[in-house]
């Protein structure tokens, strides 16, 4: 996916004329030429157009539509002496779990009048680090970020010359360095725990790459649960790993599993949307939720409640989670430098209609 900007300006004069390009981007000058009037006054109507003559403000704006001209943002910021824009790379932006995350950080930005620049890594270590380069020429505040990978060390470079960092749904390495997370551990435990009170004995497990933290800790979560209630979980955990946390991957997980071995009588799926193409899965095949077989998600993303199958799921506060994030790295990269945080929050789990008692499990 690409990046996406959201801009907001205010309080500065004219525009710088950017590099020369394949086409010519008009600036302020060509703007001033057009309407007839001093580079002033097109600054006023840009900033403060109050202060002109309806008329005038008429003449400005009748050019500027006509030389489809953008102020350069990043000149206005050099100017003014003041950086108002953060940059957010999240694993995937289409997933309503890092959606409900990206609108915290851009309702606490906005507070402050920041600007969000947003991309989405699709869980590739190489497209993190290129928007991170990109970022840093875009000359950011700092860098909100959910690592793709175990390799922190583009995002330390950043830090070491100057830009905000903050580990977004993500624990901190380094004491020196903000984060804000969930305990994913806890949270997988809750899940497996509750299938367990059901009276399922063997549950499958729709898990993503280990390179992604989150993925490994709710193995770890869903391990410790099994092993408090005296289960083997190399018997009783029956793991497919997936390379998309999708829908697509939900699909492909449980269209594994129906095909090999002794079939789960419940499922736990590493996020809502791989439980989503759980059940698309388990309903082609004529099984029925929950009597046929369980299933939980995580995050608890708003369609889990409105499925035809209300979907039990981890809540995690997401909303908070980008909104915290973001008043660390303001709060940090501002003038009184306050010193890093480590936040981990606790989810709770939802019980709905997907994992209701059963009469019988395997």
């Amino acid at each position: 996916m690409s990046t996406t900007e959201n801009v907001q300006h205010s309080g500065t004069t004219d525009a710088v004329e950017p590099a020369a390009t394949s086409v010519r981007r008009s600036s302020i000058n060509d703007v001033a030429r057009l309407a007839g009037v001093s580079l002033g006054t097109v600054s006023n109507v840009l900033n403060r157009p109050d202060r002109v003559a309806p008329t005038t403000r008429e003449k400005v704006e009748r050019a500027i539509a006509e030389l489809s001209f953008v102020r350069n943002g990043s000149a206005r910021q050099l100017r003014a002496g003041k950086i108002t824009t953060v940059g957010a790379v999240l694993l995937d932006i289409a997933n309503p779990f890092f959606t409900e995350v990206a609108r915290g950080i851009e309702d606490r930005l906005a507070e402050d009048d920041y600007t969000l620049m947003l991309a989405s890594s699709d869980e590739d270590p190489r497209r993190e680090a290129r928007y991170l380069r990109l970022f840093e020429e875009h000359g950011v505040l700092g860098v909100l970020a959910t690592p793709a990978g175990d390799d922190l060390g583009p995002l330390m470079r950043l830090r070491e010359r100057g830009l905000g960092i903050v580990l977004l749904d993500r624990t901190s390495p380094d004491p020196g360095i903000c984060s804000v997370a969930v305990d994913d551990v806890a949270g997988a435990a809750m899940a497996v725990t509750h299938l367990i009170s059901q009276g399922h004995r063997r549950i499958g497990l729709v898990n993503g790459p280990p390179s992604i933290k989150q993925c490994v800790d709710r193995r770890a979560g869903a391990v410790r649960a099994l092993t408090e209630a005296g289960l083997d979980p190399d018997e009783a955990l029956v793991e497919v790993v997936v390379p998309s946390l999708n829908a697509t991957g939900g699909e492909q997980g449980v269209t594994e599993l129906l095909a090999g071995g002794p079939v789960p009588s419940a499922l736990f799926c590493v996020n809502d949307l791989t439980a989503l193409g759980a059940m698309r899965v388990l309903r082609a095949h004529g099984l029925s939720i929950p009597g046929d077989m369980a299933v939980v998600g995580y995050d608890d993303v708003d369609f889990a409640a409105m499925l035809m199958t209300p979907l039990t799921s981890v809540r995690q506060p997401t909303h908070q989670l980008g909104h915290l994030a973001a008043d660390m790295l303001l709060r940090s990269a501002g003038p009184d430098h306050e010193p890093a945080r480590q936040v981990v929050f606790t989810p709770e789990l939802v019980v709905r209609e997907s994992s209701q008692p059963v009469t019988a499990a395997g």
